[in-house]
């Protein structure tokens, strides 16, 4: 199962309007901060728990998505708490927490391409200030859907690693990830150009293609 992609499921939050997902997620990055009291964070933590069992997916696959950040989150804590205070080392790491799993909770929840509609209908009116709302929803769209991808190809580099009996390390990870990462993005800039697409397309005109596994 994919780092954080679309996930088929027939729940309340799969058939949820894409405007909605967006707005709530929205509104908790932007409540999260308002919080002051880890305590009160812990509440909401559980509430996106509900929510991930509300769309049918397996807690497992929501640690799945919180474990690679596990030692970032755990850096978070012991500076805060070494630096200021073991209380504000908590509220970083729970607003950590609770934005990354709602965040992937809305992309394993909604497909790219309703995701893309969304954002250009709700940046349309910036038009008139020079923003083009499909260039801006494109590069959005293609974060979200290369953020896993790179995800699962230092997995798979990884493990292909560890059968050969290498030994890990950074560099041994980072140069063939960025060899992999530059031929997806050349494939990606070909397939665009050979569609014609040039930023002026509209949300009812044929989708952008998906970068090559």
């Amino acid at each position: 199962m994919s780092f954080g992609l679309y996930i088929e499921r027939q729940s309340p939050l799969h058939r949820l309007a894409p405007s909605v997902k967006l707005a709530a997620l929205l509104a908790a990055g932007i409540g999260v901060f308002l919080v002051r009291d880890p305590l009160w964070l812990l509440p909401v933590l559980g509430m996106v728990g509900a929510l991930w069992a509300v769309a049918q997916i397996p807690m497992r696959q929501a640690w799945r998505q919180l474990r690679p950040l596990a030692v970032l989150m755990l850096l978070f804590l012991l500076v805060h708490g070494w630096l200021t205070s073991w209380t504000l080392g908590f509220l970083v790491v729970l607003r950590f927490a609770i934005l990354v799993l709602a965040a992937f909770l809305v992309t394993t929840t909604t497909r790219l391409s309703e995701m893309i509609e969304t954002l250009e209908r709700a940046m349309a009116p910036l038009t008139r200030f020079g923003v083009n709302p499909a260039k801006v929803s494109l590069a959005l769209s293609l974060a979200l859907r290369f953020i896993p991808l790179l995800y699962d190809r230092v997995r798979e580099i990884r493990e292909a690693q560890r059968a050969r009996g290498r030994e890990r390390s950074i560099v041994s990870i980072a140069v063939p990830l960025l060899v992999r990462t530059l031929r997806m993005a050349n494939d990606l800039t070909e397939a665009l150009e050979a569609r014609g697409f040039d930023g002026t397309v509209t949300a009812d005109a044929p989708k952008p293609p998906k970068p090559r596994r």
